[in-house]
């Protein structure tokens, strides 16, 4: 019994051996890794979010990544690509300064086209005011604007903020006015001094500037720390605002018309800037003001007015009629949150871009790694990514090109709506899904 019970046990034993050593395991070949995408997706600042993603290869006009491209995003400042694209197609190689009838007996009649480098800071040549300043009357027809300062869905409370400069036909200094500081605030342009009123209850340099909604008036008031300078919008809803200040900067009469200048025959152009040192400026900054005059600009010369919503219509009926998903499209900047556009739509008007322009032009307007506002991210890829930003609260997009370790260059859009995450850590995630998009294609 006792040999019948031990040959009984190796057999149970060699059974149990037997079952342990033909458990199946899983060797690195079967173990299922996750793919850059899903790893974007699944991280934690993104719990809850909406996100699309679009990785298009236009060589073999296939994506390679698609995750809720056809949905809907609020794109914010990634709709200066498609201001981008209008101006650079409708606006030429020059920024069109002014138009103008001599009249004679140094009378002009000058119809503003809504440039906004007029005496702007970034561009210290201005013909247009070298031309302006010599003449002893100005006649301005203000009967091609048909826009009004704010942008539709614009955040109002916003107002005092120098990302909101407000839109006008003819804009001057930015449509910004500039608080130094000192023991009382100085304004320049100096003729909003005269506008500025200061708390006589003020201690020392502790103040702040506001001004009142709706007007062009300024108030110094007391504040817990001290004013270090501030760049105000100034309303330019006031029609009266653009003559008395053409008026005291030219020193020269400046008078109000009705009527629309004839564009033609005796009507003469003066161009004022390279389009692309303008556009440059717009992308890498993310120039709200720059991106919405683009727009009255362009339809200015198509429309011949100033008309934020109907050159829009004109745009999607025409160069963007074959738009994937017909976007909700309603400023220059992206400030609104009314815009909606699909990661599909915006590979759609970066590949006619690229299809249309020159690349050289389309990398030199576009930031790449380390610059502009991809200046704390992609360090280590410039001259890989060029790409547009894009931030309201809770939302962030990034849309642009990528030229990657093989040299292809790939169309991306990633959209974010809704979420509640770190911004910073959200853009450290997508930036490595494209660093790794960028090394494996």
């Amino acid at each position: 019994m006792k040999i019948l019970s031990g040959i009984g046990m190796g057999i149970v034993a060699l059974f149990l051996f037997s079952c342990k050593t033909a458990k199946p395991t899983q060797s690195s070949s079967t173990v299922k890794t996750m793919s850059p995408m899903d790893s974007l997706l699944q991280s934690n600042d993104l719990a809850g979010a909406h996100v699309g993603i679009a990785v298009y290869d236009p060589s073999a006009k296939t994506y390679l990544y698609q995750h809720q491209s056809d949905k809907y995003f609020i794109p914010a400042s990634n709709t200066k690509i498609l201001s981008c694209y209008v101006a650079m197609k409708y606006l030429g190689d020059s920024l069109l300064g002014l138009r103008y009838v001599d009249k004679g007996n140094g009378t002009i009649e000058i119809e503003p086209t809504g440039d906004p480098s007029f005496l702007h800071p970034d561009f210290p040549n201005q013909p247009v005011y070298d031309f302006l300043k010599k003449q002893k009357t100005i006649l301005l027809t203000h009967q091609n604007w048909k826009a009004k300062g704010w942008g539709m869905g614009w955040s109002w409370d916003d107002y005092e903020s120098d990302y909101m400069a407000q839109r006008s036909m003819m804009p001057i200094y930015g449509n910004l006015v500039q608080f130094k500081k000192g023991a009382k605030p100085t304004a320049s342009p100096a003729y909003f001094q005269q506008l500025l009123s200061v708390d006589p209850t003020i201690n020392g340099a502790n103040y702040t500037i506001r001004r009142t909604i709706g007007a062009n008036q300024f108030s110094a008031i007391p504040a817990k720390t001290a004013f270090t300078g501030d760049d105000i919008p100034f309303y330019t809803d006031d029609t009266n605002i653009l003559p008395q200040l053409l008026r005291d900067t030219l020193k020269t009469v400046v008078t109000p018309v009705d009527f629309k200048v004839d564009r033609w025959p005796d009507v003469v152009k003066i161009y004022s800037q390279p389009i692309d040192s303008m556009l440059k400026i717009m992308m890498h900054r993310s120039d709200n003001f720059f991106a919405e005059q683009c727009l009255l600009m362009a339809g200015n010369e198509l429309l011949a007015e100033m008309n934020t919503a109907k050159l829009i219509d004109t745009i999607l009926k025409t160069n963007f009629k074959d738009l994937p998903q017909k976007p909700k499209w309603v400023d220059g900047s992206g400030l609104s949150r009314y815009n909606l556009f699909s990661p599909a739509d915006l590979i759609t008007v970066l590949d006619k871009l690229r299809n249309e322009f020159a690349w050289n032009r389309i990398s030199t307007i576009f930031a790449s790694g380390g610059n502009g506002t991809l200046g704390s991210y992609y360090k280590n890829s410039p001259g890989k990514i060029y790409a547009k930003t894009g931030t309201l609260s809770n939302n962030v997009a990034l849309s642009g090109y990528l030229i990657t370790q093989k040299g292809k260059t790939l169309l991306f859009s990633v959209l974010v709506s809704n979420h509640t995450g770190n911004v910073g850590n959200i853009r450290k995630s997508v930036e490595q899904f494209l660093n790794n998009v960028m090394a494996n294609q």
